[in-house]
């Protein structure tokens, strides 16, 4: 079964630009260094009743939306090839100003249970 790396990031609305430039460049080297899919999604309807909505999860300020992405691997092993020669690649370097805190970011390494 695949393999999957999971993201929920709080990022201010005014930098979503920035953030898609970066997330197009991050796609392409994952692709690049064999990541079988990549998918970033900007928050589009959060606050859904009857559940812990995105926005409590996240602790998002007023003026912050939430990125949810993932990245598929062939498996475990296959992710930590991939994201050991990202690592080392210049590009990876060129994104040193996050339009978000990473140190809000929550991520996880996740194996995938069903695929529909």
């Amino acid at each position: 079964m695949s393999y999957v790396d999971g993201f929920v990031i709080p990022v201010p609305k005014s930098k979503i630009a920035a953030y898609k430039k970066m997330a197009k460049l991050g796609a392409k080297i994952w692709r690049e260094y064999g990541a079988l899919d990549y998918y970033e999604c900007v928050g589009d309807d959060l606050n859904i009743q009857g559940v812990t909505s995105f926005e409590k999860f996240a602790k998002l300020k007023s003026d912050e939306t939430v990125i949810f992405a993932w990245i598929v691997y062939k498996s475990k092993a296959h992710r930590n090839q991939v994201n050991k020669k990202l690592m080392q690649d210049p590009r990876m370097q060129s994104c040193q100003e996050m339009p978000f805190s990473p140190k809000r970011m929550t991520v996880g390494g996740f194996k995938v249970l069903v695929k529909g």
